[in-house]
């Protein structure tokens, strides 16, 4: 069992989900339970799920947290994309969201294939 902390994808992650908190604050408050709330849901899904797996029991238990947390990703990736189609989210500030859901889904392909080569 390791300490999810010291991951640099939970860091990156948490990073971006911090992010997206600020870039969905000034969203419409008939969004509060609509959109803000499903981006904001996928975007802590993804550190979340890197610590829950951190704290399963061995290697497989971890690869299956990630890779749900790579779905987790996937999702907050469409929220982004259609959050800028309803002009609710800048195009500076979701590119600068994409790119980091991008760097973090980068970053979980390559754990999850490191975990696979070593069991």
């Amino acid at each position: 069992m390791q300490d999810f902390r010291n991951l640099k994808v939970w860091q990156r992650a948490h990073a971006l989900t911090l992010a997206v908190y600020a870039a969905t604050a000034s969203f419409p408050r008939d969004e509060t339970y609509g959109l803000t709330s499903q981006i904001r849901r996928a975007a802590s899904s993804v550190p979340a799920n890197i610590a829950e797996g951190c704290g399963r029991d061995g290697d497989p238990e971890f690869r299956r947290f990630l890779t749900i947390a790579m779905g987790s990703a996937s999702e907050l990736d469409y929220h982004l994309v259609l959050a800028r189609d309803l002009n609710l989210l800048p195009h500076p500030a979701y590119d600068e969201l994409s790119a980091g859901v991008s760097e973090v889904k980068r970053m979980l392909a390559a754990f999850i294939v490191r975990l696979k080569a070593d069991s």
